[in-house]
């Protein structure tokens, strides 16, 4: 009964009117060629996309190093005769971010790897490493820009270019970087990715060859003859050979670095240390070098240092030897300052420091340049940019020494340790004299924990590589009086003989924070104050190294040590 009821209240359903079927006839005849042409257009488009490169430069494209970076120029390319130049921001974002334009001489100063070039704005010559070559251009301003002639510059990049001109394509490779090439095993489209639709970029022929940048999932992304980039399937491709290897600078010292400094003044002479040997140094850094106070490089070696290097060499030791700047400063700031602020002078120093390495067959140097003018910090980081490439050149190390980030001007804000520990080999953090003989008042000359604070900025607020930084320790310490009036002074002792010092039967406290054993008593009615190096103290020191993988140890100063240090630096250090 209710299926009855359902049915009769059913409106009956209205038939489609003649007009009606055929508009809806035509719509699905439309529908349906729209997709036929789709299809078609789209098989169309994948035909000609196998015939026709779709990717074509309308401006210059820069390639380096299997790169392209064109999006990243800050100005355009120029060429002009044959010659291609970049601006000297594009040079600093790919070559050398130092690069340095030299009012008082206009030059232009570059600095790659084992070189040092500079260009001018008049002369086609160009002066690489202190020699004068001849090229076809010169630096030239356009419109407030600085350009150079990169084309004319490989040797000094150590690169090859290549401008294809039907692609507009200029490619820059670097002698340094590994380049593998592929035979092409048929005629085949070079596609702009590894999706199923993807442009045509470039064809190449079989037996064409291409340079193998990588291989990833089936595909093999190459360049072509025509500097272009893109994806191949990797079976198209047979016979990859190896054009050239990565160049990797062979490391002088294997495992850590403990590296000690033998002192003596420019009037003393080399120590005699024929038949003895230090267990577990790989460095020595005798005071061989100087300035004067008129700005000379002087060399204080004679008979006695050069049997020293001599000793070094038989026993396996690598000789750094320091240059210090210490009589410079004694007479005048003003006298490192003038050299720092000159190219000239800056230039004259170094070939005198590159002449003595080859003379005397020197493994590298130990700059250790004090007390300078804070305003001169970026002129130091020049002096440092330019030094190293020259001593690469002939297989020696640049080590620089350093105080703590924090101190006076002359003292610690006249280093850029960022720069610094970037450019040469080895930043050396000479972590004592926290303080030191001009201070008023009493304290530690390297408590654990500020040797870890100071550290840490090393690390974290400068950026520099661990693995780059020498953490150097004090082998002695400083006895601190105060009188009666309150006036403190302090004499240094060496670890050697701070027992001789102590009176008999003193207590010792041990402060965890610093690391050290602190001693107090009264001599007449002077206070006396000591916080001990002692193989403890340095032992918690030196454990910073292994924690936070730096590059070694140096220690200040040989013949100021207990025996037992020795052995000690050897454990820690092969941890």
């Amino acid at each position: 009964m209710e299926k009855g009821k359902r049915e009769l209240n059913k409106e009956p359903k209205r038939r489609m009117t003649r007009e009606e079927v055929k508009r809806k006839k035509k719509r699905i005849t439309r529908t349906i060629l729209t997709l036929v042409t789709l299809i078609l257009i789209f098989i169309i488009a994948m035909l000609l996309n196998n015939f026709i490169i779709l990717d074509k430069n309308k401006n210059t494209n820069l390639v380096i190093n299997n790169k392209n970076v064109t999006s990243n120029l800050k100005h355009e390319i120029l060429i002009e005769n044959q010659i291609i130049y970049l601006s000297k921001a594009d040079i600093a974002n790919f070559f050398d971010k130092y690069i340095y334009e030299e009012k008082d001489t206009n030059q232009i100063i570059t600095t790659y790897e084992k070189k040092i070039a500079a260009l001018g704005f008049e002369e086609n010559t160009i002066t690489i490493n202190g020699a004068d070559k001849n090229i076809y251009a010169h630096a030239m301003e356009k419109e407030g820009t600085i350009y150079l002639p990169i084309s004319e510059m490989t040797d000094v990049y150590d690169i090859e270019i290549s401008h294809i001109e039907k692609t507009k394509v200029i490619t820059i490779d670097s002698f340094e970087k590994e380049q593998k090439k592929a035979i092409v095993t048929a005629n085949v489209s070079v596609k702009s990715s590894t999706n199923w639709i993807a442009k045509t970029i470039d064809r190449i022929k079989k037996g064409d060859t291409v340079i193998v940048v990588s291989t990833n999932g089936g595909y093999t992304r190459v360049r072509t003859e025509n500097g272009k980039l893109g994806y191949l399937k990797t079976n198209q491709l047979e016979n990859e050979f190896v054009v050239r290897e990565n160049m990797e600078e062979e490391k002088q010292i294997d495992g850590k670095i403990n590296l000690t400094w033998d002192y003596f003044s420019e009037y003393g002479s080399a120590p005699d240390r024929s038949g003895t040997t230090i267990d577990g140094v790989n460095v020595v850094s005798p005071a061989f070098f100087y300035l004067d106070k008129n700005g000379n490089l002087r060399e204080n070696i004679g008979s006695k240092g050069k049997a020293y290097i001599e000793w070094a060499h038989q026993n396996g030791y690598k000789v750094w030897p320091m240059i210090s700047n210490a009589e410079a400063a004694k007479e005048s700031l003003s006298v490192t300052s003038k050299i720092m602020n000159s190219y000239q002078l800056r230039q004259q120093l170094i070939e005198s420091i590159v002449d003595k390495c080859v003379k005397y067959r020197l493994d590298g140097i130990n700059v250790d340049f004090e007390n300078m003018k804070q305003e001169d910090k970026e002129m130091y980081s020049r002096f440092i940019i330019e030094l190293t490439p020259r001593l690469k050149e002939i297989g020696a190390i640049t080590s620089v020494d350093v105080t703590a980030p924090d101190g006076g001007e002359t003292w610690s804000l006249c280093f850029d340790r960022n720069v610094i520990g970037k450019v040469a080999d080895y930043i050396v953090f000479m972590a004592y004299d926290q303080y030191g003989v001009s201070s008023t008042k009493p304290g530690t000359t390297a408590g654990y924990d500020w040797v870890k604070l100071s550290l840490n900025k090393f690390l974290k607020t400068e950026e520099i590589k661990p693995e780059k930084i020498i953490l150097a320790i004090p082998f002695y310490t400083r006895v601190w009086t105060t009188n009666t009036e309150g006036k403190t002074t302090s004499k240094t002792v060496s670890m050697k003989n701070i027992d001789t010092v102590l009176p008999d039967d003193i207590d010792k406290t041990w402060d965890d924070k610093l690391k050290q054993n602190y001693v107090e008593y009264t001599d007449g009615s002077n206070k006396k104050q000591i916080w001990i190096e002692d193989i403890k103290s340095l032992q918690a020191k030196v454990s910073l190294i292994t924690q936070n993988n730096l590059a070694g140890v140096g220690s200040w100063q040989k013949d100021m040590e207990i025996e037992e240090v020795w052995p000690m630096l050897k454990a820690e250090l092969g941890k």
